[in-house]
């Protein structure tokens, strides 16, 4: 491409926060310190969406997890990692606070959403 003509880089709509991802649960997916980025608010939470949520029964705990379905007003999440048990099948719903847009490091790019 021409020096001239810079790449194109997707808008990302305001307000976005960052958030680090710690541990395997979310692999291969996210990896343990990949950043990303989340926003509040925006277009409803779909299946497959990966989010930011807080489980109900542990509502200290910030998660970033794969939405599978709407229940009881709120979520039931699930890990990429079926390894790994830390989702709603061990703490029950969740209340979603954003949803994550794209990774920004270390490997930059979008997060796929997944049919389940």
């Amino acid at each position: 491409m021409a020096a001239d003509h810079p790449a194109e880089v997707p808008r990302l709509r305001r307000p976005l926060t960052a958030v680090l991802v710690t541990g395997p649960s979310m692999a291969p997916t996210l990896r343990h310190g990949d950043a990303v980025l989340v926003r509040p608010g925006g277009r409803p939470i779909r299946a497959g969406d990966v989010v930011v949520a807080v489980f109900r029964t542990r509502p200290d705990l910030l998660v970033v997890k794969r939405a599978v379905r709407p229940q009881d007003g709120g979520w039931w999440l699930r890990g990429d990692n079926d390894l790994i048990t830390d989702d709603s099948r061990a703490y029950g719903v969740a209340d979603v606070r954003g949803r994550v847009v794209a990774r920004y490091w270390p490997r930059p790019g979008g997060i796929p959403r997944r049919q389940l």
